[in-house]
């Protein structure tokens, strides 16, 4: 076995990020970006007046893609220091030593990982705005679809799948307006030097230093850089970044959760698709195991988020690496997380099969007990007190399901119309709940939740987001 074949892999990477994910963390892809700053640094400080030529630079410019980690290994290897091992190779590449003047290491890493954050924002972006279309196609087809409602995983009322559907679709809605506002506001760090002050730059170039990072800030798409910093930005700008991963994973998360449940009671499945297993032990297994992914990666994103808020608000005075292997590891492995959620709900959204037969016959056998409430308001209406109507339904059902439990059963109804003090009869209750069967409010605010998304999504044009096929 050789050494690629025994190398150790990302297992979130490999086995759960999208390959559009893992470009943009990738080494070579940080290698790349960190060759392209000192390029935009070196162009700035010939312009202010550097003797750097364009060829010199056109050297370097031209050594950017050709990126060897093993020789990189190798150096850092002997220099201890993984930047310094990435200076010594791309000068060696373009036969110059001319890059980092006036530079401190997180003039480099930092930026550069501020850099691949937006970028990797704007991919969540474009994925969220994919999954709240697949929401949109699911709830317009099932907003009719009665169903019990459960609070405390206990029947409650009867509500619509499309509703439920809409109210994941809303959280993700918040979750969006969040992140769009992070996307605006992200800063970069600037070329700050090794305690913030950017000296070495003001020696090198007299009044001019500043001009340097307002150039690299334009040639990212940066339009904000921070004023006064230390050698390392806050750590709480990493924290926010990763809160906001957290919060835009809540919604896929409480879908997953809502498809275990309603798979284990048979009412719909995550889809199976031809020669897939379920069990190895029992043939008959269908499981939810894409939803159950999708709440296992939400532990991991929220793991990530507590280790970035061990380093918010832990700043020794002008900076320290403590924080380096948290954010090496939490920066890229968060946004690999969210984006294996994001592709597993996109696969459970396009997959999913509702069993209407069965939900049917779940409201059936939970009639006529979910319209209690309804009945208590038709009791209020007929000028009982609310106090007094409550007690005698709750009697009336805890009795009747008592009954049905001994095969002694007396109809909820009958009970209450059998009661001389109650003002309904049975015929009352049963044109209450017969109106169950539609259910225009929660319609009504499905509708209203479509509009948003409808308004959001034809702005950003991008309803045809294609997601990555999911094992």
């Amino acid at each position: 076995m050789n050494e690629e074949e025994n190398a150790i892999v990302n297992v979130l990477a490999e086995r759960y990020a999208s390959k559009a994910m893992q470009r943009i963390w990738s080494r070579e892809e940080k290698i790349r970006q960190e060759r392209r700053l000192w390029v935009e640094v070196m162009k700035s400080q010939s312009r202010l007046g550097i003797d750097i030529s364009k060829e010199q630079i056109a050297c370097y410019e031209q050594s950017i893609n050709d990126v060897n980690l093993r020789s990189i290994d190798r150096r850092e290897r002997v220099l201890k220091h993984d930047l310094k091992a990435r200076i010594e190779e791309f000068n060696s590449l373009a036969g110059l030593q001319l890059i980092h003047l006036a530079l401190t290491s997180r003039d480099v890493t930092e930026n550069v990982e501020l850099v691949q954050t937006r970028d990797a924002l704007a991919l969540i972006r474009a994925q969220v705005l994919g999954i709240l279309n697949l929401l949109a196609i699911k709830m317009e087809r099932h907003k009719s679809l009665v169903m019990v409602g459960r609070t405390h995983n206990v029947p409650a009322q009867l509500t619509t799948l499309g509703k439920r559907f809409a109210t994941f679709a809303e959280e993700l809605l918040f979750a969006l307006e969040r992140l769009d506002s992070l996307i605006d506001r992200l800063p970069l760090r600037g070329i700050k030097g090794p305690v913030g002050t950017s000296q070495d730059l003001f020696d090198l170039l007299d009044s001019d230093g500043e001009k340097i990072e307002l150039d690299f800030a334009r040639s990212v798409g940066f339009s904000r850089i921070l004023d006064s910093t230390g050698q390392t930005y806050p750590r709480s700008i990493d924290f926010e970044i990763l809160s906001t991963l957290a919060q835009l994973s809540a919604a896929p998360s409480n879908l997953a959760l809502m498809v275990r449940l309603m798979s284990g009671a048979g009412l719909l499945s995550e889809g199976f698709s031809e020669g897939q297993v379920g069990s190895s032990a029992m043939p008959h297994k269908v499981n939810p195991r894409s939803s159950e992914r999708i709440s296992g990666l939400t532990t991991v994103l929220k793991g990530y988020l507590f280790m970035v808020s061990e380093t918010s608000g832990d700043l020794w005075n002008d900076g320290d690496v403590s924080c380096s292997v948290v954010r090496r590891v939490a920066l890229p492995d968060a946004f690999f997380a969210l984006d294996g959620i994001f592709q597993t709900t996109a696969s459970v959204l396009q997959n999913v099969e509702v069993f209407e037969e069965h939900i049917a016959l779940e409201v059936n056998k939970y009639l006529p007990y979910v319209t209690t409430t309804k009945i208590l308001a038709s009791a209020i209406r007929a000028g009982m007190d609310r106090e007094t109507a409550y007690r005698k339904i709750q009697d009336a059902a805890l009795a009747s399901l008592q009954g049905r439990e001994k095969v002694e059963e007396i109809g909820f109804f009958k009970r209450l119309a059998d009661d001389p003090d109650f003002l309904l009869n049975a015929s009352d209750m049963e044109r209450e709940a017969s109106s169950l069967h539609s259910l225009p409010v929660a319609e009504r605010q499905v509708s209203k939740v479509l509009t948003k998304i409808d308004e959001i999504t034809r702005a950003a044009q991008t309803l045809d987001f294609k997601f990555e096929e999911v094992i």
